[in-house]
């Protein structure tokens, strides 16, 4: 079973999306960024999975793993979105060969072939009739020291304080 909780605050995971979706697969799938709806014609041209090992700024061991969906924001033949049940289809055929992990970040690669690829995380989906649309939005980056030492101080007012929010 697929579950749409993650680490990642609000954002949507793999399994996430692929749980939305699932049930919608006749509509056309729709994915926003910057304000704008991707061209009809858009291509899911590449989909990766990768495990991370990192140091953070604050010296702190971190691992994750991610998924990208690089997306090909282009108008050339005409058609019309491409529908849920294709884009469902791209995913299987992509997990029958490397392995997704459902809990993986998704990072969606996003470029009209022109200007250069940006990196969006997926925020929510909407149904709207005979429409999936999945809006994105910029990722940032963080501080990971940072941002745990924020989540410590908004947890509770009886949780002791840690000194030091960042790595200086």
């Amino acid at each position: 079973m697929l579950t749409h909780a993650n680490s990642f605050s609000d954002e949507i995971t793999a399994a996430g999306l692929l749980e939305t979706l699932a049930d919608h697969k006749e509509k056309a799938l729709v994915f926003n960024y910057e304000g704008l709806d991707v061209k009809p014609s858009y291509h899911v041209t590449e989909v990766k999975s990768g495990s991370f090992n990192a140091l953070d700024c604050g010296a702190n061991p971190e691992s994750w793993h991610e998924t990208f969906i690089q997306l090909w924001d282009i108008d050339e033949e005409h058609r019309g979105h491409m529908p849920v049940g294709k884009f469902l289809g791209i995913m299987k055929k992509v997990s029958d060969s490397v392995p997704l992990s459902p809990e993986a970040k998704l990072t969606f690669e996003v470029s009209d072939g022109v200007k250069p690829m940006q990196l969006y995380k997926a925020d929510k989906t909407l149904i709207d009739g005979g429409i999936v649309r999945v809006l994105l939005s910029a990722r940032p980056s963080s501080c990971k020291p940072r941002d745990r030492w924020l989540d410590e101080q908004n947890a509770s007012p009886c949780a002791p304080k840690s000194s030091q929010p960042c790595c200086g």
